[in-house]
């Protein structure tokens, strides 16, 4: 592992801190959410040119409102394939405008129509909401896949942070009861158990942004009972079994409290038969993949990412 931080993550966090400026935790969810998506827009970088973005919804039933989706097409002719995005901020926080730069380097990069599921958010809307509603969007590009122009045997799943732990979760439940196998699972720094106490989380729970703090709060927010940490739906390392998952891009930062959970799914997967590839960007901390307008690791693990996926898909290498 390496003993420093790049030095544009180190440049990070060093800006000073307004002293006006109130921690998210502190603030109410609303504004913390305002408050996020206006910090995340000086680091997320811009929109890649020539993807075509589109706003759609996906119909509320008897136990769910609408679900807001953000489809992210690339030039040329379909079908194309497909990923299904999850995008992080602890359940709480985050939403489609500050993944744009992101989502649309996916769909560039793997040349594949990305959709982003803007799930239900705590507290507003306590657990089981998001992993219903990011299983519905799953079904929802499945079930639409024609007029989406999409190959229908070519979706997978990616998430970061929040997103990734959505991104497995959701693929277990197609394992179980979908209409659907994903080829791949992208995760990226995800949250994976809620009870793990590691060294990562001790070492790098305070200082490097993401803190134990702050995950405290998320999962206070997240969950109506402690008890509910237990759930494989909150922690996907404590499901029975994680036979027949689909293969596994797993993506963790040295310097993120989240890192060694992380590494313990990895070998989770492997021990129950799932073919994992996990990269570790020693130098990083957590969710430096959406600071790609600061950081240029962030752009380069995007860019691997999009390498596994197009390996998924059978695209040639580039």
């Amino acid at each position: 592992m390496s003993s420093s931080l790049h030095p544009q993550a180190q440049a990070l966090l060093d800006v000073p801190v307004d002293p006006q400026a109130v921690p998210w935790h502190k603030l109410a969810p609303a504004d913390a959410r305002v408050s996020h998506r206006k910090a995340m827009e000086q680091l997320c970088g811009n929109k890649v040119a020539g993807v075509a973005i589109e706003n759609r919804a996906i119909p509320a039933t008897a136990k769910r409102p609408d679900i807001s989706v953000r489809i992210y097409t690339p030039e040329g002719a379909g079908p194309w394939p497909a990923v299904v995005y999850y995008h992080g901020g602890g359940f709480v926080l985050g939403g489609l405008d500050v993944y744009d730069a992101l989502c649309s380097r996916l769909a560039h990069g793997a040349n594949a129509v990305v959709v982003s599921v803007d799930y239900r958010k705590a507290p507003e809307h306590k657990f089981p909401a998001a992993p219903d509603d990011c299983l519905a969007g799953a079904c929802w590009v499945y079930d639409n896949a024609n007029e989406l122009e999409i190959d229908k045997g070519k979706i997978a799943l990616a998430g970061d942070s929040a997103g990734g732990n959505l991104a497995t979760v959701t693929c277990r439940a197609l394992r179980d009861e979908g209409p659907f196998r994903p080829c791949l699972q992208v995760l990226i720094y995800p949250m994976i158990d809620g009870l793990m106490d590691t060294k990562s989380r001790q070492r790098y729970g305070q200082g490097y942004r993401y803190t134990q703090v702050m995950e405290d709060w998320f999962y206070g927010l997240y969950l109506s009972t402690p008890a509910d940490r237990n759930d494989p739906r909150v922690s996907p390392i404590r499901a029975h079994s994680c036979a027949g998952l689909a293969p596994a891009l797993i993506l963790t930062a040295g310097f993120d409290p989240l890192c060694d959970e992380g590494e313990a799914y990895s070998k989770r997967l492997r021990d129950d038969g799932v073919h994992v590839d996990t990269i570790r960007f020693d130098d990083m901390m957590h969710g430096f993949c959406n600071m790609m307008g600061v950081l240029d690791r962030g752009r380069e693990a995007v860019d691997l990412c999009c390498a596994h996926l197009s390996t998924a898909f059978g695209f040639p290498k580039r």
